[in-house]
């Protein structure tokens, strides 16, 4: 097969996997570094996201210089960011709790728990989204180091479920790397 042909099984959707697609541990975890292999224990699933799944939105930022006349005579490279964007929607979920709100200010008993908001938690952590993609492919996003960077509304209304819409900003491992991702076919 030539390279420049199309090909529809290079397309794909992306779906949860099955008993957890977004998990959170702390920073220095042991990480996978396969699509498939079982993760660390110390990994706490976040339960279910939001219908609009998972938002991964790079960006880059650079600017132009030009000389008198107007001619760009240089690009400067001011960096990149790498953020994933997702609505945690098991409010009820200690884990999804102590990732907003820190571990040291939930209480989570049998039957009850108890929150003291004392602000958005940036604490960086481990996180593993897992997704079944079309055409019987596994992919995982792994992401060495990321803190909650902005929060939305958490709105209560009878039409819609609660949740903390977030958004995650990476920072780059000791490799340079943002977010490491890994794709296999299911055996």
């Amino acid at each position: 097969r030539r390279n420049n042909m199309t090909d529809t099984a290079n397309v794909i959707v992306g779906k949860p996997k099955v008993g957890g697609a977004v998990w959170v541990a702390p920073v220095g975890t042991s990480l996978p570094t396969d699509a498939t292999s079982v993760i660390n224990t110390a990994f706490k699933s976040l339960g279910y996201i939001s219908e609009d799944g998972v938002t991964n939105a790079p960006s880059m930022s650079s600017e132009t210089k030009k000389a008198w006349g107007g001619d760009v005579v240089a690009t400067i490279d001011n960096g990149t960011e790498n953020k994933y964007k997702m609505k945690f929607i098991e409010t009820l979920n200690a884990e999804v709790q102590k990732l907003v709100y820190g571990d040291s200010n939930v209480t989570d008993e049998v039957g009850s728990m108890s929150v003291a908001n004392k602000g958005i938690n940036t604490t960086p952590h481990a996180f593993v989204i897992d997704m079944v993609m079309a055409k019987n492919l596994i992919h995982r996003m792994v992401i060495p180091s990321a803190s909650i960077t902005e929060i939305g509304d958490i709105k209560y209304v009878d039409s819609d479920v609660a949740g903390y819409e977030v958004t995650l900003t990476a920072k780059a491992d000791t490799d340079g790397a943002t977010a490491h991702y890994y794709y296999q076919k299911a055996g």
